[in-house]
C-alpha cells in the first residue's frame, strides 16, 4: 500500500514539475523586459544589504589601544593577535587570518598570556579589557 502512495506521489510531483516548467516557458516569453529589470534589481539590491550587513559587522568588532598597548610592550602582531582572540576566533583561524603557521600563533599566543600574566584566552581577553588595551565598540559611541 505505502508502495503505491510513493509510486503516485512520484508521478504526480513529475507531472507538477513538467507543467511548471512549461508555464514557466509561456511566461518568459510573454513578459516585457522591464518586468526582467525589475528582477534584476531587486536581487541586487538583496546583495547589497547583505554586503552592507556584513561590513556593519565587522566594523562592530572589538577596538584596539595601541598607545595603553605600548605601555604593556605588545608588539603589533600580539596586538592583532590579541584582537581575533577577543573576536572569538580559535587558533587555526587566527592563523589563518593572519596567513602565518598555527605554531606561530600559538608563540604569539604564547608570549601574550606571558605578558599579561595570564593563562587562558578568556582572561587575557578580559585582562586586555581591564587594561584598557582592548575596548568594544558599545564604549567607543
Amino acid at each position: 500500500m505505502k508502495r503505491s502512495y510513493l509510486l503516485y506521489g512520484a508521478v504526480a510531483g513529475i507531472l507538477l514539475i513538467i507543467l511548471e516548467a512549461i508555464q514557466y516557458k509561456a511566461i518568459v516569453r510573454d513578459l516585457e523586459i522591464e518586468v526582467f529589470g525589475a528582477v534584476i534589481a531587486v536581487l541586487f539590491m538583496g546583495i547589497g544589504v547583505y554586503t552592507g550587513v556584513q561590513f556593519v559587522k565587522r566594523e562592530q568588532s572589538n577596538h584596539l589601544n595601541k598607545s595603553a598597548a605600548k605601555k604593556y610592550q605588545l608588539s603589533d602582531r600580539e596586538l592583532e593577535v590579541l584582537q581575533l582572540l577577543a573576536d572569538g576566533l580559535s587558533n587555526q583561524e587566527i592563523a589563518d587570518k593572519l596567513f602565518v603557521s598555527l605554531n606561530t600563533t600559538k608563540t604569539h599566543l604564547s608570549n601574550l598570556y606571558s605578558k599579561l600574566h595570564v593563562k587562558r584566552r578568556t582572561q587575557a581577553v578580559q585582562k586586555a579589557r581591564e587594561m584598557s588595551i582592548l575596548t568594544s565598540p558599545e564604549s567607543t559611541k
